[in-house]
Protein backbone atom coordinates (compact mmCIF):
# COMPACT_ATOMS: atom_id res chain seq x y z
CA UNK A 1 0.00 0.00 0.00
CA UNK A 2 3.11 2.79 0.93
CA UNK A 3 4.60 1.78 -2.81
CA UNK A 4 1.20 2.47 -4.25
CA UNK A 5 0.85 6.00 -2.14
CA UNK A 6 4.53 6.85 -3.63
CA UNK A 7 3.84 6.11 -6.99
CA UNK A 8 0.57 8.04 -7.06
CA UNK A 9 2.28 10.76 -5.80
CA UNK A 10 5.39 10.68 -7.93
CA UNK A 11 2.58 10.63 -11.18
CA UNK A 12 0.27 13.41 -9.77
CA UNK A 13 3.46 15.87 -9.24
CA UNK A 14 4.51 14.36 -13.09
CA UNK A 15 1.24 15.85 -14.10
CA UNK A 16 1.76 19.16 -12.43
CA UNK A 17 5.25 19.78 -13.66
CA UNK A 18 4.36 18.07 -17.35
CA UNK A 19 3.22 21.71 -18.58
CA UNK A 20 3.99 24.64 -20.61
CA UNK A 21 4.95 27.36 -18.37
CA UNK A 22 1.81 29.39 -17.39
CA UNK A 23 0.82 32.15 -14.71
CA UNK A 24 0.46 31.67 -11.36
CA UNK A 25 -2.86 31.13 -9.94
CA UNK A 26 -4.44 30.90 -7.04
CA UNK A 27 -6.43 27.82 -7.56
CA UNK A 28 -3.46 25.92 -9.07
CA UNK A 29 -1.32 27.10 -5.70
CA UNK A 30 -4.12 25.81 -3.51
CA UNK A 31 -4.54 22.54 -5.57
CA UNK A 32 -0.87 21.93 -5.16
CA UNK A 33 -0.90 22.76 -1.43
CA UNK A 34 -3.49 20.54 -0.81
CA UNK A 35 -1.65 17.59 -2.74
CA UNK A 36 2.00 18.30 -0.83
CA UNK A 37 -0.10 18.85 2.53
CA UNK A 38 -2.33 16.01 2.91
CA UNK A 39 -1.08 13.43 5.41
CA UNK A 40 -1.83 9.92 3.22
CA UNK A 41 0.40 11.51 0.33
CA UNK A 42 2.85 13.58 2.42
CA UNK A 43 6.40 12.29 1.02
CA UNK A 44 9.93 13.25 1.66
CA UNK A 45 11.61 15.88 -1.10
CA UNK A 46 13.32 14.12 -3.64
CA UNK A 47 14.16 14.96 -7.38
CA UNK A 48 11.83 13.32 -10.44
CA UNK A 49 14.64 13.63 -12.84
CA UNK A 50 13.28 10.12 -14.59
CA UNK A 51 9.82 11.53 -14.88
CA UNK A 52 9.90 15.27 -15.26
CA UNK A 53 10.10 17.38 -18.45
CA UNK A 54 9.44 21.00 -18.74
CA UNK A 55 8.68 22.61 -22.02
CA UNK A 56 10.96 26.04 -22.46
CA UNK A 57 10.38 29.05 -25.00
CA UNK A 58 7.22 30.51 -25.99
CA UNK A 59 4.22 29.39 -27.28
CA UNK A 60 3.55 29.11 -31.27
CA UNK A 61 0.09 31.23 -31.73
CA UNK A 62 -2.32 29.50 -33.98
CA UNK A 63 -2.53 32.68 -36.40
CA UNK A 64 1.30 31.89 -37.80
CA UNK A 65 -0.01 28.90 -39.30
CA UNK A 66 -0.32 28.26 -42.96
CA UNK A 67 -3.72 26.85 -43.09
CA UNK A 68 -4.92 27.48 -46.40
CA UNK A 69 -3.41 24.46 -48.07
CA UNK A 70 -5.98 21.51 -46.71
CA UNK A 71 -4.38 18.30 -45.83
CA UNK A 72 -6.55 15.14 -45.74
CA UNK A 73 -6.40 14.66 -42.18
CA UNK A 74 -7.50 18.21 -41.34
CA UNK A 75 -10.90 18.66 -39.76
CA UNK A 76 -12.61 21.23 -42.07
CA UNK A 77 -13.91 23.26 -39.27
CA UNK A 78 -10.24 23.58 -37.63
CA UNK A 79 -8.09 23.79 -40.84
CA UNK A 80 -8.15 27.75 -41.36
CA UNK A 81 -7.75 30.76 -38.77
CA UNK A 82 -10.02 33.18 -40.76
CA UNK A 83 -13.08 33.72 -39.09
CA UNK A 84 -16.79 33.86 -40.49
CA UNK A 85 -16.45 37.84 -40.20
CA UNK A 86 -12.82 38.13 -41.82
CA UNK A 87 -14.04 35.67 -44.29
CA UNK A 88 -17.21 37.52 -46.05
CA UNK A 89 -16.13 41.13 -45.33
CA UNK A 90 -12.78 40.81 -46.90
CA UNK A 91 -14.40 38.82 -49.95
CA UNK A 92 -17.44 41.29 -50.52
CA UNK A 93 -16.88 42.87 -53.58
CA UNK A 94 -15.29 39.31 -54.97
CA UNK A 95 -17.77 36.91 -55.38
CA UNK A 96 -15.45 35.16 -57.50
CA UNK A 97 -12.86 34.67 -55.16
CA UNK A 98 -15.06 32.17 -53.39
CA UNK A 99 -15.57 29.90 -56.04
CA UNK A 100 -13.41 28.84 -58.54
CA UNK A 101 -15.25 27.52 -61.45
CA UNK A 102 -16.60 30.10 -64.14
CA UNK A 103 -20.34 31.09 -62.94
CA UNK A 104 -23.44 32.09 -65.14
CA UNK A 105 -24.54 35.82 -64.84
CA UNK A 106 -25.53 35.95 -60.98
CA UNK A 107 -28.14 38.91 -62.13
CA UNK A 108 -30.87 37.90 -64.69
CA UNK A 109 -29.85 35.38 -67.80
CA UNK A 110 -32.97 33.66 -68.03
CA UNK A 111 -31.25 30.53 -66.96
CA UNK A 112 -33.75 29.54 -64.34
CA UNK A 113 -36.44 30.27 -65.79
CA UNK A 114 -35.91 27.30 -68.98
CA UNK A 115 -34.36 24.59 -65.73
CA UNK A 116 -33.28 24.39 -62.33
CA UNK A 117 -30.94 27.14 -60.97
CA UNK A 118 -27.53 25.88 -61.29
CA UNK A 119 -24.65 28.09 -61.25
CA UNK A 120 -21.53 26.49 -62.69
CA UNK A 121 -20.18 26.69 -66.26
CA UNK A 122 -17.98 24.01 -67.39
CA UNK A 123 -15.23 25.97 -67.76
CA UNK A 124 -12.23 27.44 -65.12
CA UNK A 125 -9.90 30.40 -66.57
CA UNK A 126 -6.32 28.78 -66.19
CA UNK A 127 -3.19 31.11 -67.12
CA UNK A 128 -2.98 30.03 -70.70
CA UNK A 129 -5.61 27.50 -71.02
CA UNK A 130 -9.04 26.77 -69.99
CA UNK A 131 -9.89 23.81 -67.68
CA UNK A 132 -13.51 22.08 -67.80
CA UNK A 133 -13.87 19.30 -64.82
CA UNK A 134 -12.84 16.35 -66.51
CA UNK A 135 -8.83 17.97 -66.66
CA UNK A 136 -9.35 19.21 -62.90
CA UNK A 137 -10.43 15.70 -61.74
CA UNK A 138 -7.51 14.30 -63.57
CA UNK A 139 -4.73 16.31 -62.37
CA UNK A 140 -5.76 16.98 -58.48
CA UNK A 141 -6.65 13.21 -58.49
CA UNK A 142 -3.54 12.22 -56.94
CA UNK A 143 -3.40 15.12 -54.37
CA UNK A 144 -5.84 13.48 -52.31
CA UNK A 145 -6.12 10.82 -50.19
CA UNK A 146 -9.01 8.24 -51.64
CA UNK A 147 -10.88 8.70 -48.21
CA UNK A 148 -11.23 12.92 -49.08
CA UNK A 149 -12.09 11.83 -51.96
CA UNK A 150 -14.97 9.66 -51.23
CA UNK A 151 -16.19 11.99 -48.70
CA UNK A 152 -16.46 15.01 -51.39
CA UNK A 153 -18.57 12.66 -53.59
CA UNK A 154 -20.53 12.06 -51.20
CA UNK A 155 -21.19 15.42 -50.07
CA UNK A 156 -21.79 16.19 -53.92
CA UNK A 157 -24.33 13.84 -54.59
CA UNK A 158 -26.45 14.79 -51.90
CA UNK A 159 -26.51 18.72 -52.76
CA UNK A 160 -28.89 20.53 -54.15
CA UNK A 161 -29.62 24.17 -55.43
CA UNK A 162 -33.17 23.72 -55.21
CA UNK A 163 -33.40 24.90 -51.56
CA UNK A 164 -31.24 28.11 -50.64
CA UNK A 165 -30.91 29.77 -47.08
CA UNK A 166 -31.34 33.68 -46.96
CA UNK A 167 -30.37 35.51 -43.76
CA UNK A 168 -31.49 39.13 -43.63
CA UNK A 169 -30.05 41.73 -41.29
CA UNK A 170 -28.28 38.98 -38.65
CA UNK A 171 -25.70 41.03 -36.26
CA UNK A 172 -24.72 37.86 -34.51
CA UNK A 173 -22.05 35.99 -36.02
CA UNK A 174 -22.90 32.42 -33.97
CA UNK A 175 -26.25 32.75 -35.45
CA UNK A 176 -24.51 32.81 -38.98
CA UNK A 177 -22.29 30.32 -38.46
CA UNK A 178 -24.71 28.27 -36.90
CA UNK A 179 -26.86 28.12 -40.07
CA UNK A 180 -24.67 27.67 -42.16
CA UNK A 181 -23.30 24.63 -40.66
CA UNK A 182 -26.77 23.18 -41.34
CA UNK A 183 -27.13 24.39 -44.31
CA UNK A 184 -24.12 22.34 -45.42
CA UNK A 185 -25.23 19.07 -42.94
CA UNK A 186 -28.27 19.23 -44.69
CA UNK A 187 -27.13 19.32 -48.51
CA UNK A 188 -28.38 22.95 -49.03
CA UNK A 189 -25.56 24.20 -51.04
CA UNK A 190 -26.52 27.97 -51.74
CA UNK A 191 -26.29 30.54 -48.72
CA UNK A 192 -27.16 34.51 -49.03
CA UNK A 193 -26.23 36.99 -46.15
CA UNK A 194 -28.73 40.47 -47.07
CA UNK A 195 -27.85 44.07 -45.39
CA UNK A 196 -25.18 42.27 -42.79
CA UNK A 197 -24.44 45.64 -40.22
CA UNK A 198 -21.42 46.90 -38.55
CA UNK A 199 -20.98 45.00 -35.79
CA UNK A 200 -21.92 41.98 -38.02
CA UNK A 201 -18.66 42.72 -39.69
CA UNK A 202 -16.70 43.44 -36.39
CA UNK A 203 -17.74 40.40 -35.31
CA UNK A 204 -14.35 38.24 -34.47
CA UNK A 205 -15.17 35.49 -32.02
CA UNK A 206 -16.60 32.61 -34.31
CA UNK A 207 -13.96 30.29 -36.34
CA UNK A 208 -14.69 29.26 -40.31
CA UNK A 209 -16.11 25.57 -41.24
CA UNK A 210 -18.61 25.06 -43.52
CA UNK A 211 -18.46 28.51 -44.83
CA UNK A 212 -15.40 26.91 -47.06
CA UNK A 213 -17.59 25.00 -48.84
CA UNK A 214 -20.86 26.76 -49.61
CA UNK A 215 -21.52 29.35 -52.61
CA UNK A 216 -22.00 32.86 -50.16
CA UNK A 217 -23.38 35.39 -52.08
CA UNK A 218 -23.62 39.02 -50.33
CA UNK A 219 -26.49 41.52 -51.13
CA UNK A 220 -26.56 44.98 -50.37
CA UNK A 221 -30.39 45.32 -50.18
CA UNK A 222 -33.06 42.90 -50.09
CA UNK A 223 -35.03 44.01 -53.11
CA UNK A 224 -31.99 43.40 -55.23
CA UNK A 225 -31.51 39.95 -53.43
CA UNK A 226 -35.30 38.70 -54.27
CA UNK A 227 -35.39 40.01 -57.69
CA UNK A 228 -32.52 37.85 -58.69
CA UNK A 229 -34.11 34.96 -56.97
CA UNK A 230 -37.46 34.77 -58.20
CA UNK A 231 -35.22 35.30 -62.21
CA UNK A 232 -33.61 32.00 -60.98
CA UNK A 233 -36.58 30.64 -60.52
CA UNK A 234 -36.86 30.74 -56.58
CA UNK A 235 -40.10 31.01 -54.77
CA UNK A 236 -39.54 33.08 -51.91
CA UNK A 237 -41.12 31.60 -48.79
CA UNK A 238 -40.64 33.94 -45.19
CA UNK A 239 -40.85 32.71 -41.84
CA UNK A 240 -43.39 34.28 -40.23
CA UNK A 241 -45.29 34.40 -36.77
CA UNK A 242 -48.32 36.04 -38.37
CA UNK A 243 -51.77 34.28 -38.23
CA UNK A 244 -51.33 34.15 -42.13
CA UNK A 245 -48.73 31.75 -42.00
CA UNK A 246 -48.55 28.33 -43.65
CA UNK A 247 -47.42 25.33 -41.54
CA UNK A 248 -44.06 24.19 -42.89
CA UNK A 249 -45.26 21.10 -42.66
CA UNK A 250 -48.15 21.54 -45.07
CA UNK A 251 -45.65 22.90 -47.72
CA UNK A 252 -44.56 21.00 -50.82
CA UNK A 253 -40.62 21.64 -51.10
CA UNK A 254 -40.28 20.12 -54.46
CA UNK A 255 -40.46 23.59 -55.83
CA UNK A 256 -37.37 25.33 -55.81
CA UNK A 257 -38.15 27.61 -52.95
CA UNK A 258 -35.50 30.59 -51.25
CA UNK A 259 -36.13 30.11 -47.21
CA UNK A 260 -35.81 33.32 -45.77
CA UNK A 261 -35.00 34.23 -42.04
CA UNK A 262 -34.76 37.49 -39.77
CA UNK A 263 -33.17 39.48 -37.33
CA UNK A 264 -32.36 38.15 -33.87
CA UNK A 265 -34.15 40.73 -32.46
CA UNK A 266 -36.55 42.63 -34.64
CA UNK A 267 -37.54 39.72 -36.77
CA UNK A 268 -37.97 39.44 -40.47
CA UNK A 269 -38.59 42.65 -42.00
CA UNK A 270 -41.66 44.68 -43.60
CA UNK A 271 -40.20 44.69 -46.60
CA UNK A 272 -39.17 41.12 -46.34
CA UNK A 273 -42.77 39.84 -45.71
CA UNK A 274 -44.42 42.12 -48.10
CA UNK A 275 -42.06 40.93 -51.07
CA UNK A 276 -42.27 36.91 -50.50
CA UNK A 277 -44.57 34.76 -52.12
CA UNK A 278 -45.33 32.76 -49.13
CA UNK A 279 -45.00 32.58 -45.65
CA UNK A 280 -44.37 29.78 -43.23
CA UNK A 281 -44.28 29.10 -39.35
CA UNK A 282 -42.88 26.30 -37.39
CA UNK A 283 -45.62 24.89 -35.03
CA UNK A 284 -44.90 25.01 -31.14
CA UNK A 285 -46.19 23.16 -28.01
CA UNK A 286 -44.75 24.90 -25.53
CA UNK A 287 -44.64 28.58 -23.65
CA UNK A 288 -42.29 30.29 -25.75
CA UNK A 289 -43.92 31.96 -28.77
CA UNK A 290 -40.52 31.85 -30.98
CA UNK A 291 -37.08 29.98 -32.02
CA UNK A 292 -33.59 31.37 -31.35
CA UNK A 293 -33.14 32.25 -35.86
CA UNK A 294 -30.18 30.02 -36.00
CA UNK A 295 -32.77 26.82 -34.89
CA UNK A 296 -35.20 27.75 -36.37
CA UNK A 297 -33.17 28.13 -39.88
CA UNK A 298 -32.26 24.28 -39.57
CA UNK A 299 -35.60 23.49 -38.59
CA UNK A 300 -37.33 24.60 -41.88
CA UNK A 301 -33.87 23.46 -43.68
CA UNK A 302 -34.54 20.14 -42.53
CA UNK A 303 -37.79 20.35 -42.91
CA UNK A 304 -37.51 20.90 -46.66
CA UNK A 305 -34.84 18.17 -47.05
CA UNK A 306 -37.39 15.97 -45.42
CA UNK A 307 -40.50 16.32 -47.35
CA UNK A 308 -38.72 16.22 -50.64
CA UNK A 309 -36.91 13.08 -49.57
CA UNK A 310 -40.17 11.58 -48.86
CA UNK A 311 -41.74 12.65 -52.13
CA UNK A 312 -38.75 12.56 -54.53
CA UNK A 313 -36.64 9.49 -52.61
CA UNK A 314 -33.59 11.77 -52.36
CA UNK A 315 -32.89 15.72 -51.70
CA UNK A 316 -29.94 15.91 -53.78
CA UNK A 317 -30.96 16.40 -57.82
CA UNK A 318 -28.04 17.10 -59.81
CA UNK A 319 -27.54 16.15 -62.60
CA UNK A 320 -24.36 13.68 -63.76
CA UNK A 321 -22.72 16.71 -65.45
CA UNK A 322 -23.55 19.62 -62.65
CA UNK A 323 -22.40 16.77 -60.04
CA UNK A 324 -19.25 16.69 -62.12
CA UNK A 325 -19.01 20.55 -61.89
CA UNK A 326 -19.48 20.27 -58.23
CA UNK A 327 -16.96 17.88 -57.41
CA UNK A 328 -14.42 19.67 -59.89
CA UNK A 329 -15.43 23.10 -57.21
CA UNK A 330 -14.98 21.35 -54.44
CA UNK A 331 -11.13 20.26 -55.51
CA UNK A 332 -10.26 23.70 -56.28
CA UNK A 333 -11.27 24.74 -53.23
CA UNK A 334 -9.59 22.04 -51.10
CA UNK A 335 -6.33 23.78 -51.74
CA UNK A 336 -5.14 27.48 -52.72
CA UNK A 337 -2.97 26.18 -55.22
CA UNK A 338 -5.29 23.71 -56.99
CA UNK A 339 -5.18 25.69 -59.96
CA UNK A 340 -1.93 25.97 -60.40
CA UNK A 341 -1.83 22.15 -60.12
CA UNK A 342 -4.52 21.28 -63.07
CA UNK A 343 -2.80 24.66 -65.32
CA UNK A 344 0.60 23.04 -65.20
CA UNK A 345 -1.20 19.62 -65.21
CA UNK A 346 -3.03 20.38 -68.64
CA UNK A 347 0.31 21.87 -70.37
CA UNK A 348 2.33 19.18 -69.59
CA UNK A 349 -0.52 17.19 -70.94
CA UNK A 350 -0.99 19.01 -73.88
CA UNK A 351 3.07 19.10 -74.81
CA UNK A 352 3.17 15.43 -74.41
CA UNK A 353 0.22 14.93 -77.32
CA UNK A 354 2.50 17.17 -79.81
CA UNK A 355 5.37 15.37 -78.97
CA UNK A 356 4.18 12.16 -79.91
CA UNK A 357 2.79 13.87 -83.54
Amino acid sequence: MRVCKALFHVSLLSCLELRAPIHSSPSLCRFSYALTSHSVMRMKPHRLSSVTRRFEGPAVSLKTLDCSAVHDNESDSDCCSDTVGEFIDKNKYDISSLMKMDRRDVQYDGYGDVQPWFPYLDRCKGENVNLNSGDILEAMDSYLMDARKDKFRNAVNNRSYSVCLVVEGLSDFGNVSAAFRSADALGIQSVHVVSYSKRYRDNRHVSMGAEKWLDIELWDSLQECYKVLKARGYRIVAASLGGDAVSAYDINWCCPTAIVVGNEHRGISEDALKLSDLRCSIPMRGMVDSFNVSVAAGLLMHQAVFDRTMRMGAHGDLTPQQRQILLAEFYLRHNKNAVNIANNFCQRKAVESLSKL
